[in-house]
């Protein structure tokens, strides 16, 4: 009976043990889109967008993960008219099961405008969201701030988390940054303005072989900073925008991180991490990774961001655009 008891307890120890090295070792990732319901509103040929966003919404489909679109509501509108064919574009976003936050009306910077006129734009982003999520027995809950710019000072920063907050909002944080959207800049360019042909096909095939890439670097980056700054792996949370590459290209990105190993949560799982917890040390101009804000707080040397992946040359000059 001795015998047997220790073999029970043996076993229970190594169960246990197990499923915690299972779990240090699982990689989670939360995936949310913002800008919607299109990046280059307005900018993107009009008679284009309904193919570039049923393209869009397939490939979603396709690579069926969970996702929180963030929304910004001048993009619904036409010379100050709420366009009811955009509108639809983010009905199909909720037909399809995703959830939508408010990302501002106007995308605006906060660091540019101030706290007042930042909260203003935060409740002129749910006068259509709300209503609209209402009709779907939802709540407006997941607020993310554009660039990623949440106050040049302490003060400001707490500001708007309160406000928020008071409005029934929960905060999106980033910690994979990356810069898509100039991948995604290069494309449409190129679409745009380069005649058809086995030429623009190229270029546009080179863009989508080196996007893919690209992504996989900045995530496995900020896994392993991840690990240096916890000691394992945390719950991520990806950035990405809705655009014309996104479009073609999401299906094979999410493949390629399921083969690493990745397993795709909602964003409220993500949060739950204790990693989400963590003070932030940032008040600088830029938007960064909640992973490096935090490694701040935590007053971490200079060589502990070195090694980020960067967007190369040849993309930006395709994007015409100089630097992130």
């Amino acid at each position: 009976p001795m015998n047997r008891y220790r073999r029970f307890v043996l076993l229970a120890l190594l169960a246990v043990f197990g499923v915690a090295h299972a779990q240090d070792a699982e990689r989670r990732i939360a995936v949310t889109i913002d800008d919607l319901p299109w990046q280059r509103m307005g900018k993107t040929p009009a008679a284009q967008v309904p193919a570039f966003h049923a393209q869009l919404m397939a490939s979603l489909k396709q690579a069926n993960v969970p996702i929180v679109g963030f929304v910004n509501e001048d993009k619904l509108e036409q010379d100050g008219q709420l366009q009811p064919q955009r509108v639809a574009m983010l009905r199909d976003w909720l037909d399809a099961g995703y959830e939508l936050g408010n990302h501002t009306y106007g995308h605006v910077n906060l660091h540019d405008v101030g706290v007042p006129a930042y909260e203003d734009a935060i409740v002129r982003g749910e006068r259509t969201l709300r209503p609209l999520l209402a009709e779907y027995g939802q709540p407006l809950r997941w607020f993310r701030h554009p660039y990623l710019a949440t106050g040049r000072s302490d003060a400001d920063r707490e500001a708007v988390v309160a406000f928020v907050a008071a409005r029934g909002y929960r905060i999106a944080p980033v910690t994979v940054d990356n810069g898509d959207w100039v991948w995604a800049f290069a494309y449409a360019r190129v679409l745009e303005t380069e005649p058809d042909g086995a030429a623009r096909e190229a270029t546009l095939l080179r863009l989508r072989k080196g996007y893919v890439p690209y992504m996989l670097n900045k995530l496995d980056y900020f896994e392993a900073q991840s690990q240096r700054l916890f000691g394992h792996r945390i719950a991520q949370v990806w950035l990405m925008h809705a655009n014309e590459l996104n479009a073609v290209a999401f299906p094979e990105l999410i493949a390629a991180t399921r083969r690493r190993g990745y397993a795709f949560v909602t964003l409220d799982e993500a949060l739950r991490d204790p990693a989400y917890r963590h003070a932030e040390g940032y008040t600088g101009r830029g938007g960064i990774s909640w992973l490096h804000r935090w490694a701040m707080a935590e007053h971490k040397p200079k060589d502990f961001y070195a090694g980020e992946p960067v967007v190369p040359g040849w993309v930006f000059a395709l994007a015409g655009i100089d630097s992130e």
